[in-house]
């Protein structure tokens, strides 16, 4: 199995503890989030947390087309976040990723980077609508948003759990994590509203952020939230389409 990998200009000099991370990454380092679908594990690096995401093996389609066609969701999460912080957008410090490949497939990836401490993730706005000064945090994130926009970056996985937040004297901070699904690209009205579309199913919650961005945007508020309502609607509906029939195929699956 052949290795690749790519470590930051700043911790060229530790790569040999980086190394071993990888290497012992089965039997060592400490369990962290959710390991549902790949592995993630914190390890110390002369006293600097480091989290490695360990990517599960594709499929055998995707084995060749990760062989051969497309970057690894590693390659692609360092070098997004790589670019993020050229940008000055907050993101953990990308620190290295490595990739297995035989010489016809595509097997293991791990994209490693700072642990970042964070005081919540948008998904607490969303659970709890009296989180202490939740509007203000809320009216930041647009404007933590819009600026993602302005930068060119359409980030597709802006979703309730990959943003942590950091509150800083009276201000908010915002880091971007999985990141592997980004386009650099300039947005439309239409797709700057549209990535709004899977953060929340709140009303209220779309009312605020349609505002902040309205003001951000220069155009009219209720065209805003009108059209930043619609685009939450159906990305619900196929949601929740998407969940029935994964239902109805494991139903029939334990019946065959």
């Amino acid at each position: 199995m052949k290795e690749t990998k790519v470590i930051h200009p700043d911790f060229i000099d530790k790569v040999t503890s980086i190394d071993a991370m990888i290497h012992d990454f089965d039997t060592s380092g400490t369990p962290f989030g959710n390991q549902d679908r790949n592995s993630l594990k914190l390890f110390d690096l002369d006293g600097l947390t480091v989290n490695v995401k360990s990517f599960r093996v594709p499929n055998v389609i995707n084995q060749i087309a990760y062989r051969f066609f497309r970057k690894s969701k590693a390659q692609r999460s360092f070098e997004y976040a790589t670019k993020l912080m050229d940008l000055s957008i907050g993101t953990p410090q990308p620190i290295a990723y490595y990739e297995f490949k035989s010489p016809l497939a595509f097997n293991k990836s791990y994209y490693l980077s700072a642990q970042q401490e964070c005081d919540l993730t948008y998904r607490e706005l969303t659970k709890d609508a009296n989180y202490p000064d939740h509007e203000n945090i809320l009216r930041a994130f647009t404007r933590f948003t819009y600026s993602l926009h302005e930068n060119n970056v359409n980030f597709l996985d802006h979703s309730p759990g990959n943003t942590l937040i950091k509150k800083v004297g009276e201000a908010y901070k915002f880091y971007l994590v999985d990141l592997n699904r980004m386009n650099f690209e300039s947005l439309s009205f239409e797709e700057r509203i549209k990535n709004f579309a899977k953060l929340t199913t709140s009303k209220d919650m779309v009312a605020v952020m349609s505002d902040e961005y309205a003001k951000c945007i220069g155009e009219d508020a209720q065209k805003v939230e009108d059209l930043m309502w619609q685009f939450t609607q159906a990305f619900q509906n196929n949601y929740q389409n998407r969940r029935r029939l994964k239902k109805k195929l494991k139903f029939w699956k334990k019946r065959s």
